[in-house]
């Protein structure tokens, strides 16, 4: 993955006082948090303890950071850290005898997690270069991704264009996505339609 900007920039941000950054940054990397408590089957309780010390932790973060880039990456060790504390303390699954976090035997779910941050930062990549489209492309991309889809013709009376329209206009509003630097940051510049598609369909789109 290269460097995302928006996140260096978000970090910044943050780490100069802006309550809308954290905010963000809260918003973009939840479901990464979340999706590692899943793995180590913390429940609802744990989750949210893991969470709230997760957040905590980046507060201080934010003070010493080096390489803003690294933040997901960091974000992903400090989460398995703390579901591991969780499971200490809480001694679920016999781990009360786990040794050290230090001392602790490669995850076999680290390659899991590290795919964890990738899909959480195209994810939230594409929903940046979303964003930036215009309502009506926002409106027709929304439309074509239904599940289940819906026909041309519902779209068409929907959002009063001809039916030959869609497909070019389509088209045209894929471009601007797929030119997105949101997107240009973790799938390549230009990002290729197929991977647009990929991440979109890939996570709920």
């Amino acid at each position: 993955m290269r460097d995302d900007p928006s996140v260096i920039a978000l970090v910044a941000r943050a780490g100069d006082g802006d309550q809308g950054a954290w905010n963000e940054l809260v918003e973009r990397y939840s479901p990464l948090v979340w999706s590692i408590c899943v793995r180590y089957q913390l429940n609802r309780q744990d989750i949210d303890d893991v969470g709230q010390s997760v957040w905590l932790h980046l507060v201080h973060y934010l003070d010493t950071v080096r390489d803003p880039a690294a933040l997901p990456g960091w974000l992903a060790t400090t989460t398995r850290h703390e579901c591991l504390r969780v499971l200490r303390v809480t001694r679920r699954h016999d781990h009360a005898g786990l040794p050290p976090e230090d001392h602790m035997p490669p995850d076999p779910a680290a390659v899991m997690i590290e795919q964890e941050v990738i899909a959480a930062e195209r994810d939230a990549a594409l929903r940046a270069a979303f964003a930036e489209l215009s309502p009506s492309c926002h409106q027709l991309l929304s439309m074509l991704i239904d599940d289940p889809p819906r026909a041309y013709a519902a779209i068409s009376a929907a959002l009063g264009i001809a039916v030959g329209s869609i497909g070019p206009t389509r088209a045209r509003c894929l471009d601007r996505l797929r030119r997105s630097p949101h997107l240009a940051a973790v799938l390549g510049e230009p990002a290729s339609e197929v991977e647009i598609n990929e991440t979109r369909g890939g996570h709920g789109g």
